[in-house]
């Protein structure tokens, strides 16, 4: 199953990194989010990636195309230019960097990604957040109830979109980033049948908005409660959170 990551945004609330990188390439123990976000999902099985870029995506697209030397020991004959590594990277993973380029949102920047996903079920997160998330139990969630989207509700503070819900995981209200509320907020790890496409009207949709939204009406939005860890880096703080759990040895999300 494909996974589609959302990576083009500008990430200005974390400036102190951003101005010459893009916020998916912020470290975490010298990896890059975006590397920690993929192993959560490479852990069950889920390594087909599809990563939609905008803002600095050369720093993205140059990190992957230089991935194994990035990340393993080798030597180097300078006369033959002959590369041996001296180890074995164990990331078997497919990856499709495609350049959505700056100026779309988030609804048109994963709509620019349609004609690579095709007509199949696929899963999506956003470039700046980690969870201990079952991604296998959120899968069986979203094919029992049939419903044409799953979006992964988690319990952190106040500051995020707001989403009420029945007991059996009906969606009933998606608030984008509301000034008040306390209660289970979108934590991304979605899951898509291909008809969400025709919800996204063009590269100006703001995916929290009108197509949740329009789902939550349809009554086709279902919320995959996950009551463990969940940390989205927005800011130096966040950042620095997970990397003093990371150098611990306690970052639940690579567990």
């Amino acid at each position: 199953m494909k996974v589609v990551l959302l990576a083009g945004g500008f990430g200005t609330r974390l400036s102190e990194y951003t101005e010459s990188i893009p916020k998916p390439m912020v470290t975490i123990g010298r990896k890059p989010i975006l590397w920690h976000i993929m192993g959560i999902y490479a852990r069950y099985g889920f390594s087909d990636f599809y990563l939609a870029l905008g803002y600095k995506a050369e720093v993205i697209k140059e990190y992957f195309l230089h991935y194994r030397s990035m990340n393993s020991d080798f030597s180097l004959n300078l006369g033959s230019g002959k590369i041996t590594y001296l180890q074995q990277d164990e990331s078997d993973w497919n990856v499709t960097l495609v350049d959505t380029e700056t100026t779309p949102m988030t609804g048109g920047r994963l709509k620019r990604m349609q004609r690579y996903i095709g007509h199949e079920t696929f899963l999506m997160s956003y470039g700046d957040g980690v969870a201990d998330i079952d991604i296998k139990a959120l899968l069986d969630f979203h094919r029992q109830h049939g419903k044409m989207v799953t979006v992964t509700a988690v319990h952190p503070g106040a500051r995020f979109g707001e989403l009420e819900m029945e007991e059996s995981g009906v969606v009933t209200s998606f608030m984008e980033k509301p000034q008040t509320g306390h209660g289970w907020i979108n934590g991304g790890f979605f899951v898509f049948e291909p008809e969400f496409f025709d919800l996204i009207e063009n590269d100006a949709t703001i995916l929290e908005k009108t197509p949740l939204e329009r789902a939550t009406a349809m009554g086709e939005l279902m919320a995959y409660r996950h009551k463990g860890y969940w940390q989205c880096m927005d800011t130096k703080r966040d950042r620095d959170v997970l990397e003093g759990l990371w150098q611990s040895g306690a970052a639940p999300w690579a567990k």
